[in-house]
């Protein structure tokens, strides 16, 4: 940044949208362009707050979501993802990976100009935690959907419900599970942080209200920070920040317990019987993301045949 100019750097190896770039903001008063190649060069030397940051959906040899996480979480700017007209799930998952938004290519003044404006507005009120609850309300036994809601306009997000919801159960789907084990498995190495992961399920079929009331059961048992989400038809991962072995086997037992209370049961009739493994990191086998989920399937596997119960590896 030079003579009081405030920068707006756009990551792309598109030419054509960088000459869109330029022509937009030609006119802007008070504002440069810096063309950015690669990303590292945005973590080494990351724009100032009050810049604006660009990335290019096309960008090449990588996720641009994940990109987006990643230089959100460094950048402390606005930023917004250049994508497709057609694209109508950008925008939520833009969004929930730390953007201001999304503009459309080609780059056009009206939208560089509307993005060069402030984004600020109130948050809603995000439900109070539900944590170690003894009797839960109906409320709390439903996925907490405002935590989806647009910060800007306190309106559920539905296209980033539809992309990361499961619609049977509520909880998050297998999509975004396999997401989030790689960003907590990261975060626990990276600050020696324990991890518990947990899969538990069930023998055979359930029928769409029983998978509710399960789910229900699992929200009861949890607190906000738990990411718990369906694996399969019959199975289900949670994945528990700062939590060691035992506070993962107290809540695989809270959940087997209540879900007795409940005559749970499954198709044909048979009551519901729980299995759970449950695998944690630090732990010496446990090098990658692979072997903690691998590590949380053989007890897993290990619980069911023995016919249900928690089993945890050490």
């Amino acid at each position: 940044m030079g003579d009081g100019l405030r920068t707006l750097r756009i990551l792309t190896k598109d030419d054509s949208l960088l000459a869109s770039a330029e022509a937009a903001l030609s006119s802007m008063e008070g504002w440069e362009l810096t063309h950015v190649s690669d990303a590292d060069i945005l973590l080494e030397s990351p724009p100032c707050p009050g810049d604006l940051l660009l990335i290019d959906a096309w960008v090449g040899g990588q996720n641009a979501y994940e990109l987006c996480r990643r230089l959100t979480g460094h950048t402390r700017c606005r930023t917004f993802l250049v994508v497709d007209l057609e694209n109508d799930l950008a925008e939520p998952i833009a969004r929930f990976c730390g953007a201001t938004g999304v503009l459309n290519r080609p780059l056009t003044r009206g939208s560089l100009s509307d993005a060069l404006a402030n984004h600020t507005s109130a948050g809603p009120v995000l439900p109070a935690s539900k944590r170690n609850a003894e009797t839960p309300t109906a409320e709390e036994l439903e996925f907490p959907s405002a935590l989806l809601t647009d910060l800007r306009t306190g309106e559920p997000n539905q296209g980033l419900i539809t992309a990361i919801i499961d619609e049977g159960t509520g909880l998050f789907n297998y999509a975004f599970l396999n997401y989030k084990l790689d960003e907590e498995f990261k975060r626990a190495r990276r600050f020696s942080d324990p991890l518990a992961c947990v899969m538990l399920g069930f023998e055979g079929q359930a029928a769409d209200g029983v998978l509710k009331e399960l789910a229900g059961i699992f929200l009861a048992s949890s607190r906000d920070t738990d990411i718990l989400g369906r694996f399969d038809e019959s199975s289900f991962l949670f994945l528990l920040p700062g939590t060691g072995v035992d506070g993962a086997s107290i809540m695989a037992h809270r959940v087997a317990q209540m879900a007795q209370e409940r005559g749970l049961s499954d198709l044909v009739g048979d009551p519901m019987c729980i299995s759970v493994g449950i695998a944690h990191y630090p732990s010496p086998d446990i090098d990658r993301r692979e072997d903690l989920y691998h590590s949380a399937r053989n007890a897993f596997v290990s619980a069911r045949d023995q016919g249900g119960g928690v089993v945890v590896t050490y």
